[in-house]
C-alpha cells in the first residue's frame, strides 16, 4: 500500500524553506512532498495556461488533489440542472492538462453541511458520476445524517458502487457542526484523511476572523499515532492512502505532515531535485 501525504496550498509552509517570510513556491514544496491539495477551483476555474505553468514546476510523479467548483458542491441551491451539466463540462475541459500528465490524483467534491442524506442529494451523488465521467472523485459530507448507524453502512457500498473515495475528515468531535472521522476503503485504487484539527471553539466561529481561528490546531504526537494506527490497520488495503493536512492557520501543516512521515516510515521518491539551500533541512 502506497501512503501520500500533502498539504493544502502550497505558499503557506514555512517550515519547508528554513522558516523564512516568504511565500513558498511550488517547486519548493515539491522537493519535500508529493502531492498537494488545491482550493482554486472552489471560487474559479483557473486558466489552462495557469496549470500547465503548475506542472512545469513539478515532476511528472507530483500529484494534484483539486476541489470541484462551488457550483458543482451545491453551495447554490436551485441551479438549473442544464447549467450545472455545462459547469461540469467546462470543468473538465479545465482540468485535461492534469488528465493528460496522469498527475489528477483526484477532484475533491467537499460539500456544504446543508447537503444531507436525502433522496434528492443521494440522487445527486449519482448525477456526478455521470457527469464526471471516469474521473477520479473523492466526496467529503459534512452533514451527520450521513453518518448515522442506519445509513453508514449504505453510505459505504453507495460509495463503492460509483467508485468514490469517501474521505475520513478529523474535525472537533461531537458538535453539531461536525461528522465523526471514519475512514474506509470505498475505493480500491485511493483512499483519503483530511485533517483539519480539533480546534472546537474555532470550527464555531462565526465572525469575520473564522478563517483565521477554524484550522488553527497542532496534533500532539498521541493524535498523529492514531492516525498512523487507522492507516496501517486499514482493510481491505486500497492502492493508496493519501493523507491531506488542512490545520494551517497557525503554519502547523507541514511540520505535523513531515512528523506523521517518519512515524509512518515513508520515504518519497521522485520529489523535485533538492534547492542547495534545501538539502540540510532534513
Amino acid at each position: 500500500m502506497k501512503i501520500t501525504i500533502g498539504l493544502t496550498t502550497w505558499t503557506e509552509h514555512p517550515a519547508l524553506i528554513h522558516n523564512q517570510e516568504r511565500p513558498v513556491t511550488l517547486n519548493e514544496y515539491a522537493q519535500h512532498l508529493p502531492t498537494v491539495e488545491v482550493d482554486t477551483f472552489f471560487y474559479a476555474l483557473p486558466q489552462v495556461t495557469t496549470i500547465q505553468n503548475w506542472l512545469a514546476e513539478v515532476p511528472a510523479s507530483f500529484q494534484f488533489v483539486i476541489k470541484a467548483h462551488r457550483g458543482m458542491t451545491l453551495h447554490e441551491r436551485g441551479q438549473d440542472k442544464g447549467a450545472l451539466a455545462e459547469l461540469f463540462e467546462h470543468y473538465k475541459q479545465t482540468v485535461a492538462p492534469l488528465v493528460a500528465s496522469g498527475q489528477l490524483k483526484t477532484v475533491l467534491f467537499q460539500f456544504p453541511p446543508y447537503f444531507d442524506a436525502s433522496p434528492e442529494d443521494i440522487e445527486y451523488l449519482r448525477l456526478v458520476r455521470t457527469w464526471m465521467g471516469k474521473l477520479p472523485v473523492a466526496i467529503e459530507l459534512r452533514n451527520q445524517t450521513w453518518y448515522r448507524p442506519g445509513t453508514l453502512k449504505s453510505l459505504v457500498a453507495f460509495c463503492r458502487d460509483l467508485k468514490f473515495t469517501l474521505v475520513a475528515a478529523d474535525e472537533p468531535h461531537g458538535i453539531v457542526a461536525s461528522v465523526p472521522f471514519y475512514l474506509a476503503t470505498t475505493n480500491p485504487e485511493l483512499a483519503m484523511l483530511r485533517l483539519h484539527g480539533q480546534n472546537t471553539s474555532g470550527w464555531l466561529n462565526q465572525d469575520k476572523s473564522w478563517r483565521k481561528t477554524r484550522t488553527l490546531y497542532r496534533y500532539s504526537d498521541a493524535e498523529l499515532h492514531q492516525f498512523q494506527t487507522a492507516i496501517e490497520n486499514l482493510t481491505p488495503q486500497p492502492q493508496e492512502v493519501c493523507v491531506i493536512f488542512n490545520n494551517n492557520s497557525g503554519k502547523d501543516a507541514a511540520p505535523n505532515a513531515l512528523k506523521l512521515q517518519k512515524m509512518l516510515g515513508v520515504h518519497f521518491t521522485g520529489l523535485a531535485p533538492r534547492s542547495p539551500e534545501q538539502l540540510d533541512l532534513f
